[in-house]
């Protein structure tokens, strides 16, 4: 039996609680509704995340973006995961490479630019519209190829989104982010989100392809950001825990989402933070000595620290915290971190 679905009513109708909800139902329903097989879903090649990945009738691969809101930018969208899956020819043995990629675009609507971009384009893309309908106290999934007018409908296993929780679903970018994340580092992430989300009702959440803000305006407090290297997602948190100066700094926090292992200060990106024995060997100083001397001001690299070594120096510099074994908590050191966040709003 398939799981229900989450439906939220709006002014003018019913829609997909959320783009995750939109794509749960069509992986689910790949056979019925286009004739394909399900192959991957939420696939990354060379930076990009593919939302579905099937395989039609002659082992010919299917690429399917899925929109939950019109989007302008869906045939660009397309035309980089063609490139990125071509050049990468994955799948080798269930994909014959010979035969042309189909590539599909499902939405509710479809902007005119949409329409212009694919006339002038030398790929085939489909446009495929879909519906939600109400009909005798059941619903149904209405999808419409715009090319040939067929119509496919199937009833959708109806359940409606509570509303009692004021957090936003999270947004298609964030989910992203977790695609190689293990079931139980998503739900710590996703922990994490809604720590960060209802701490404080200014809290903004922005969203862009690979990183995830937090924060109000340019005052910012946490980051999730895509590590292609590890194909992993990382946290950053901004401090000030080290050094005397009053204003915070952006540290990569190296964590299993339960506990810290290393701090490092990096300016922006993900940055290339050296380890304790690089510092020491290279310069022959000790790497707390480096945040003195030069604050947090380097721009590719900082110091990754021992948490150990982060504990002593909060010892040093900070008197008034007594209970420096909670900075190895992960959740303590958040709390903190929106603390002094809040303090600057």
């Amino acid at each position: 039996m398939l799981d229900l679905v989450s439906l939220r009513k709006t002014g003018t109708g019913w829609e997909f609680a959320s783009e995750a909800a939109l794509e749960d139902f069509i992986w689910l329903n790949l056979p019925e509704l286009f004739g394909l097989t399900p192959l991957k879903r939420q696939y990354s090649v060379d930076g990009q995340f593919c939302d579905i990945l099937a395989l039609g009738e002659s082992q010919d691969l299917v690429v399917l973006e899925l929109k939950n809101v019109e989007d302008r930018y869906v045939v660009q969208q397309l035309t980089r995961y063609y490139h990125a899956l071509c050049e990468a020819k994955a799948f080798t043995e269930q994909i014959d490479y010979e035969k042309p990629v189909r590539l599909i675009a499902v939405a509710p609507s479809f902007h005119r630019d949409n329409f212009t971009d694919r006339k002038y384009h030398h790929l085939s893309i489909e446009f495929w519209q879909f519906a939600v309908l109400a009909e005798s106290e059941k619903f149904y999934f209405q999808l419409k190829n715009l090319e040939n007018e067929k119509v496919t409908k199937l009833e959708i296993p109806f359940q409606e989104k509570e509303t009692n929780d004021d957090i936003p679903e999270p947004p298609r970018a964030f989910l992203k982010l977790l695609v190689n994340c293990n079931e139980l580092e998503k739900q710590e992430i996703l922990k994490i989100r809604h720590k960060i989300l209802s701490f404080d009702r200014r809290m903004e959440e922005t969203a862009s392809t690979g990183i995830i803000k937090y924060g109000k305006g340019k005052n910012f407090c946490a980051e999730l950001r895509f590590d292609n290297k590890i194909n992993l997602p990382v946290l950053f948190l901004w401090l000030h825990l080290i050094n005397k100066r009053p204003s915070r700094a952006r540290a990569r926090i190296w964590t299993n989402w339960k506990t810290v292992s290393y701090i490092g200060y990096v300016k922006e990106g993900l940055g290339r933070v050296k380890n304790l024995e690089e510092w020491e060997k290279t310069l022959g100083i000790h790497p707390a000595d480096i945040l003195i001397k030069y604050g947090y001001g380097q721009k590719d690299s900082l110091v990754a620290m021992r948490i150990e070594t982060y504990k002593d120096q909060l010892k040093h510099y900070r008197n008034d915290l007594p209970t420096i074994d909670k900075y190895e908590n992960l959740d303590f050191l958040i709390h903190s971190c929106l603390e002094e966040w809040q303090k600057k709003l």
